[in-house]
């Protein structure tokens, strides 16, 4: 049996738990917290031209102000079909013309609204920690083979706590981001 078989791939394990980061933190620019970001149209699709688009690729995009989330519709044909999109895509936010600018008012969150936010912020940050979880497996699953193939027991346990430190960073990681974004969605 060849040495390079009985090593664990650390990076590609450390890849893929930033990954499952990764994606936390783009579900979390999705939350609405009662200030304006331009993130919060990015799950959008638009039908322009007979293919569902993304917003940010028929309009721009601005943030002129805290509270006031902008769309500079680039076809004058398609004004209609972003306000659409906008008012079914569940953000809760009537759409205001104004030629070929559609304005979004951002309007204060009540207080059931961020309890539900927040539970939803949990909601993503339970499926990275499971994501993170399935990687760990993966890697204990690799440390199993390389048992087969004859890794010793002493490497076994260096690899297995390695990995288990991997694990335990990115749950640590996740739960402060979960945390942040909690107050956020909580501040007044």
């Amino acid at each position: 049996m060849a040495e390079d078989d009985l090593e664990i791939d650390l990076d590609d394990l450390q890849r893929r738990m930033d990954g499952a980061m990764s994606a936390l933190k783009h579900e979390f620019a999705s939350l609405r917290t009662g200030r304006a970001s331009a993130s919060m149209v990015e799950p959008i699709h638009v039908d322009a031209y007979g293919a569902l688009t993304p917003i940010n690729q028929v309009a721009t995009v601005n943030v002129p102000e805290p509270r006031m989330v902008t769309i500079n519709v680039w076809d004058k044909a398609l004004v209609n079909k972003v306000e659409k999109a906008i008012m079914e895509s569940g953000l809760g936010i009537n759409p205001q013309k104004n030629g070929t600018i559609i304005m979004l008012p951002i309007p204060e969150l009540n207080e059931e609204r961020r309890k539900e936010l927040s539970k939803v912020a949990a909601q993503y940050a339970e499926h990275a920690r499971v994501a993170v979880r399935n990687v760990r497996r993966d890697g204990m699953e690799q440390i199993k083979k390389a048992k087969a193939a004859g890794m010793s027991e002493d490497d076994q346990k260096v690899w297995h706590d390695e990995i288990q430190d991997l694990t335990d960073k990115q749950i640590a990681q996740i739960d402060r981001a979960l945390e942040a974004k909690q107050q956020e969605i909580m501040q007044v």
